[in-house]
């Protein structure tokens, strides 16, 4: 391969120049970090949503270095927007989301079977102040790991029967019931062993 000659070396410098100026347009580092905040997740914490290590979470927040799509898609799933909210310059003000649109992630990812899987239900609105989604149990699947997130959650389940322990209090939701507490608090799920559970839950942000 020939090595750039000045002049294409110059051009290629401007191409990377404006490049780098457009990127800057969409805030994509505030924008993460905002929805960081808004979530009360540190760059450790965030960083065991994603994988991807705090040093470069912050050098991403700072500018200092733009995120290749399977990586800035990997943050998105994380805070559970869609990828258009890094891009998009109008927000959207109603959402409307259709069930073969919808995408069933795991948690955890890779686990066989997980402990449940949810389905966001108001992901293409960027500044939301609640998450809502529909979480499958399936039978036999494990304990979901104990974690904390927003202010408040409420969880009604559709049918099944679902278990909930909320610090170290258990509680046992069958189909009809509703429960809500403080999500900063340590909360974990696990569905009933006899059967398939779905649920609607709701977090306040």
């Amino acid at each position: 391969m020939m090595p750039f000659s000045c002049g294409e070396t110059s051009w290629w410098n401007r191409m990377s120049d404006t490049l780098t100026a457009e990127l800057e347009k969409y805030r994509i580092g505030p924008r993460m970090r905002e929805l960081r905040l808004r979530k009360k997740l540190g760059l450790v914490q965030l960083g065991e949503h994603t994988g991807l290590s705090p040093a470069m979470l912050s050098k991403i927040e700072r500018g200092q270095v733009f995120p290749t799509l399977p990586t800035l898609l990997r943050i998105a799933l994380a805070f559970r927007v869609d990828l258009d909210y890094f891009f998009r310059k109008n927000e959207a003000k109603v959402a409307v989301t259709r069930p073969d649109e919808r995408v069933r992630l795991p948690i955890p990812g890779g686990s066989s079977p997980p402990a449940y899987l949810f389905e966001s239900l108001d992901y293409p609105l960027a500044d939301r102040r609640m998450e809502a989604f529909l979480a499958f149990f399936p039978k036999g699947g494990p304990r979901s790991e104990p974690h904390r997130h927003g202010v408040e959650e409420l969880i009604y389940v559709v049918n099944g029967q679902l278990d909930v322990v909320v610090e170290d209090e258990a509680f046992t939701l069958s189909e009809g019931d509703a429960m809500s507490f403080d999500s900063s608090v340590l909360h974990s799920y696990h569905g009933n062993r006899e059967g398939d559970c779905l649920a609607f839950v709701v977090t306040l942000t």
